[in-house]
């Protein structure tokens, strides 16, 4: 394994310097970021959509909770899965309490096309009690590109539908709904919790794509995201 050479501490504090100015620029450059994304023009939702719950049938209002934000976590789940995507788990293990969210007027729930009969035991499973709707009786995910048209198989067989995790965030003022934003794949990189910090370790998130190169793997072990497991398959 390729590992930062070693230096003395004065060294290390002129390097470290160095790279501060540069995690400065790229905070400047992040809240600029953040504000052009805040003046994103909005879409106005003028389909119905219905969802499926721990309460039966709700529309897309009803996630909102009362409350005039909703972020919408579209966890990969597939009707003919018989359990959620493992890296979508890992993601929903990093969400702490929700009370912070909600107390700036924010809701947040999963969707999935999964039907709730198989969602519900996989979420026991796993120990979440965050809000997780199945959006198997309409094109929500479609719509919003959660679920997107694969390729032909070459044989004939038309494209099957294929699974992304996203984020989308939607806006209400009194009955009316907006959508204003959504991320998918390495758009969501920012937000996870292990991601962020794995970034500031020497090592990294530990994928083959990273530079350096060679800290991918370690005593043989896969590297990166192909060592996500669902939390209660880890033997550590």
């Amino acid at each position: 394994m390729g590992l930062p050479k070693v230096v003395t501490r004065q060294e290390w504090q002129a390097a470290r310097e160095e790279l501060l100015a540069l995690e400065k620029a790229a905070t400047r450059a992040r809240d600029a970021l953040n504000t052009r994304r805040r003046e994103l023009p909005m879409v106005e939702i003028d389909k119905a959509y219905v969802f499926e719950g721990p309460d039966g049938k709700a529309e897309l209002i009803d996630l909102f909770e009362g409350r005039p934000q909703l972020v919408v976590y579209h966890f990969m789940f597939a009707p003919e899965w018989d359990a959620g995507c493992a890296s979508c788990s890992g993601f929903l293990d990093q969400i702490g309490h929700l009370a912070h969210l909600r107390a700036r007027g924010t809701a947040f729930a999963a969707v999935s096309r999964a039907p709730f009969t198989k969602i519900l035991p996989f979420k026991a499973r796993l120990g979440w009690t965050l809000p997780w709707y199945s959006s198997n009786l309409s094109d929500f995910n479609q719509d919003f590109g959660a679920t997107v048209q694969g390729e032909p198989d070459g044989q004939g067989a038309g494209p099957e539908l294929q699974e992304r995790p996203g984020l989308s965030c939607f806006l209400r003022s009194g009955e009316r709904i907006f959508h204003t934003y959504s991320a998918f794949d390495r758009g969501l990189d920012n937000i996870g919790f292990t991601t962020n910090l794995l970034d500031l370790t020497a090592l990294g998130r530990q994928e083959a794509w990273e530079k350096p190169e060679g800290r991918a793997t370690s005593s043989g072990a896969p590297a990166g995201s192909a060592r996500v497991r669902y939390h209660d398959e880890y033997a550590d």
